[in-house]
């Protein structure tokens, strides 16, 4: 073991897909960063982002969220190029369901077509044979936009059916589509929009929770609006931790079917958010945490 390898308790524990013989770390990585700007073209840093996703790997990462439409096909090539031959013990999920305009534009397709080539392409810049776990991600930008997702899903479950694709995810979903997906296909995962300041799915990741499918929060720390919140910011303080850090470590603490998947395309940054694993929140602060998604309500009903 690497002298820098974190044990599994110091990267929040581990959590089993349902109906899987995968087990990941819940502080994971994601690596949507590693591309360029606005998440198009290559990095400023090639050497940089290779660093990234070594460091990850050697110290206790085993769980990598993906998607060959960061680039296009660059950060897939760049965790190829970094990790290949991968470990046993390394999981990496990608998600179809847009594509890239040339001007960088994300755009919402979720044709058969598309499938099947997003499918080939991540394969191909991976260097895989079959694609670990692949979530359909539904049309609406930061909240489900709602809708059948029935073709789109069935055509990825006859993908997985040809062995291309083991496991299957939703992201972007409101719970009758995971309802309408799970009468096509097991379900392993559901990744949506959620943070400290945005609660939404609350009542969503309980229901999960007691089915044993994991829940992986995109933007956990608010994404291209970066959270900003004075009741963080003194909780921080009290305990010692950097706002994201407590913002991460609140996660932890929400539901133990909760993966993490925080991106940085610095290694320093990535040490900061693995770090946030191993915080313990007292009750106190986490009741102090707990009232800001409310008060962030309020003031949007202000606006």
């Amino acid at each position: 073991m690497s002298a820098r390898t974190n044990s599994q308790s110091e990267l929040g524990g581990t959590f089993n897909l349902p109906g899987t013989s995968i087990t990941v770390n819940r502080m994971g990585y994601g690596a949507m960063q590693l591309a360029g700007p606005h998440v198009f073209g290559p990095p400023r840093d090639r050497d940089a982002a290779l660093a990234v996703l070594r460091e990850a790997v050697e110290t206790g990462v085993n769980h990598i969220d993906t998607s060959d439409i960061y680039g296009p096909h660059v950060t897939n090539q760049i965790i190829k190029e970094a990790l290949h031959p991968y470990k046993d013990s390394l999981t990496i999920v990608t998600k179809l369901g847009y594509r890239r305009g040339d001007d960088s534009s994300w755009i919402p397709d979720s044709s058969r077509e598309t499938l099947i080539q997003g499918t080939l392409d991540n394969l191909r810049n991976l260097a895989l044979d079959q694609l670990d776990v692949v979530n359909l991600r539904a049309s609406g930008v930061s909240a489900p936009a709602g809708g059948s997702i029935e073709a789109p899903f069935t055509v990825l479950a006859e993908l997985q059916r040809q062995g291309l694709i083991r496991h299957l995810g939703l992201s972007n979903v409101t719970p009758a589509q995971l309802a309408e997906a799970r009468k096509i296909a097991a379900v392993v995962c559901v990744q949506n929009f959620y943070n400290v300041a945005n609660r939404s799915d609350d009542a969503f990741i309980d229901s999960l929770a007691a089915e044993g499918i994991a829940y992986v929060p995109f933007f956990p720390l608010g994404g291209f609006s970066p959270l900003q919140s004075s009741t963080l910011e003194d909780a921080a303080k009290s305990i010692g931790a950097t706002p994201m850090q407590t913002a991460q470590a609140w996660l932890l603490q929400r539901s133990a079917n909760i993966l993490l998947i925080p991106g940085t395309s610095s290694v320093a940054h990535l040490r900061e958010n693995l770090a946030a694993a191993s915080i313990k929140l007292p009750a106190e602060i986490v009741a102090r945490l707990d009232t800001i998604a409310g008060a962030a309500k309020q003031v949007a009903s202000q606006v």
